[in-house]
Order: C-alpha cells, then sequence, then structure tokens
C-alpha cells in the first residue's frame, strides 16, 4: 500500500485534518496525498510559499528570520508548520517542507531540506503546539525533478510516521 493510502487511512481511523504548508515541494505533498479517494474528509489544503515575501504575506514569518538563519532552515520550517496550523482551525496537524533543490544553490544548502510536522494540542490539554523537525539531503547528482518526488516521499513518510506514533496500542 502506498505511503498517501496509508495516511489516508491513518487520518480517517483518527478522525483527524492535516493541512500543507510547502515551499520546495510547490504543492506535491499535499497533491499526492488528494490523489486518494475520500482524502477531502480529512485534507484541510494548503499553502504554497515559495518566495521568502510569501512566507511573510501568507504565514507571517518575519524578514529578520528569513534572512538569517534563512528560508531553509529548521526554525523556518517550524514556523511554517505552526502558522498555517493556527490559520487552519479545522486542522489537528500541519506539516510542512522548505529547502534548496537547485540549481544554482549555495553550496552548503544544496539538496537540504526541513520538514515538520505540528500537531494541535487536544482540547483541554496545553495550548502549546508540540513540532517534530526532520533534515534530509539530497543525493548531489540527481535533478531537481528527481529530489523533488525524493523530498515528497520522505515527507510523507515522516507524517506517516507521526499519526502512527500517535495511535492508540
Amino acid at each position: 500500500m502506498s505511503t498517501a493510502k496509508q495516511i489516508s487511512r491513518l487520518l480517517q481511523a483518527a478522525n483527524l485534518k492535516v493541512v500543507f504548508a510547502e515551499s520546495c515541494t510547490g504543492g506535491l505533498v499535499s497533491g499526492t496525498l488528494t490523489k486518494i479517494p475520500g482524502i477531502s474528509a480529512h485534507h484541510c489544503g494548503g499553502v504554497v510559499a515559495y518566495r521568502n515575501e510569501t512566507k511573510t504575506a501568507y504565514l507571517g514569518i518575519s524578514p529578520d528570520l528569513l534572512a538569517k538563519p534563512g528560508p531553509v532552515s529548521p526554525e523556518v520550517a517550524e514556523l511554517m508548520a505552526v502558522m498555517v496550523l493556527q490559520k487552519t482551525p479545522e486542522a489537528h496537524i500541519a506539516v510542512s517542507v522548505t529547502g534548496h533543490l537547485g540549481p544554482q544553490a549555495p553550496p552548503k544548502l544544496d539538496g537540504r531540506v526541513y520538514s515538520t510536522v505540528a500537531w494541535r494540542p487536544p482540547s483541554g490539554k496545553s495550548k502549546q503546539i508540540s513540532v517534530k523537525t526532520a533534515r534530509f539531503q539530497c543525493q548531489k547528482d540527481d535533478s531537481r525533478t528527481v529530489r523533488q518526488r525524493w523530498v515528497v516521499a520522505q515527507v510523507l513518510e515522516l507524517l506517516r510516521q507521526e499519526l502512527e506514533a500517535a495511535q492508540p496500542s
């Protein structure tokens, strides 16, 4: 079974809804999930914030943070997820992804990607959103298209793992 189908079943079993904030994948993570019939009951939508100005306008991420440490950082990935979750009251989970897939990436950022899964606390619990951020590194010689596909698979797998870990025993 595909990872997207597993995610759909996990969301359905737990009656959860997810929202996305994507940069380097340009909406491909969300788009992959929307291929699954019936996902509309659990997929709230997403934001493609590809440029820094869009990250600021749509998600309220500070230009100072986008300047340093920069858009390809765990801090920005975390804020992307937290902000899209805050802007989507019906969602329980948000997933973000930001990275530099080239070409013309600075050598130290070439192929680096960060993804965050943010969880809204259950009703009556703490107001603090919990987050888990992962770093991925693409292969140097892969094309941009191959890198994007690989990143989509990694982000979906991260979400699947988080959903499985949250399942009652």
